[in-house]
């Protein structure tokens, strides 16, 4: 399986495919609507915006920001990767900790989809997304 920059343009384009895939093999998540903004990313405009949508019961990951959502995280891109890529709890508590993830809105939604354990439908979505990052 090729393998891709995190946030590339193949990049994202793979990560749909996966998610198209596994979509409906995970149960539920708890219902979250956040937008994150990633900086310092080294490709394109420098900066991506995206959104994490559970409200329809599925994960629904896409670029863009939605128009109410419940928290907006912005964090840089090293960091988005370690979090959304290597699930790295520690990196995540880390950048909080130093600043360089922040938070608007309701931490406690967010804190409620982290606290989730994923099922076998999401670990087997993570570990394909792991594969296909460069």
């Amino acid at each position: 399986m090729p393998t891709h920059p995190f946030l590339s343009d193949e990049w994202i384009d793979a990560a749909r495919a996966i998610h198209a895939e596994v979509r409906d093999r995970s149960a539920p998540p708890a219902t979250l609507r956040m937008n994150l903004v990633v900086r310092d990313v080294p490709f394109g405009p420098g900066t991506l915006d995206a959104h994490v949508d559970t409200s329809a019961g599925v994960l629904d990951v896409e670029l863009g920001h939605l128009t109410e959502p419940d928290v907006t995280v912005i964090l840089d891109y090293a960091t988005a990767k370690g979090v959304l890529v290597d699930h790295d709890p520690k990196a995540g508590m880390q950048a909080f900790m130093s600043g360089r993830i922040s938070v608007e809105g309701d931490v406690s939604r967010l804190l409620v989809l982290l606290g989730q354990s994923p099922d076998d439908g999401a670990a087997d979505t993570a570990a394909k997304i792991r594969a296909i990052t460069a």
